[in-house]
């Protein structure tokens, strides 16, 4: 799945969205809920020496200033319609930013 494509896809969730963060200046001009995004690896398939299929390793975290199960769903849907494979890897208040988490990881 190529940056253009996951970017596609996330439009369909229809939220504000960066990868790795929003600047603390975006923060002050956009409301919760949000996403972030990151691909911070690879998992490769290798054959003869070489890469076979590259796989990317995509995480998409939503930020809301509850938990919001409806969103949560919505962004399930979306994935499941991409017939992408994913685990909600964490789903936690973060008491520091005064918002909730919910992780999703996947391979694309």
């Amino acid at each position: 799945m190529t940056v253009e494509e996951i970017k596609k896809m996330l439009d369909e969730i229809g939220l504000p969205y960066r990868y790795h963060h929003f600047t603390q200046k975006e923060m002050k001009e956009v409301s919760l809920p949000i996403l972030v995004w990151q691909a911070p690896g690879t998992s490769n398939f290798f054959a003869d020496g070489q890469t076979y299929l590259k796989i990317k390793q995509l995480e998409i975290e939503i930020y809301t200033d509850e938990k919001d199960w409806e969103l949560e769903e919505k962004v399930e849907g979306v994935l499941n319609e991409h017939g992408i494979a994913w685990e909600q890897t964490a789903s936690e208040w973060l008491e520091s930013e005064s918002m909730w988490e919910s992780l999703y990881e996947m391979e694309v």
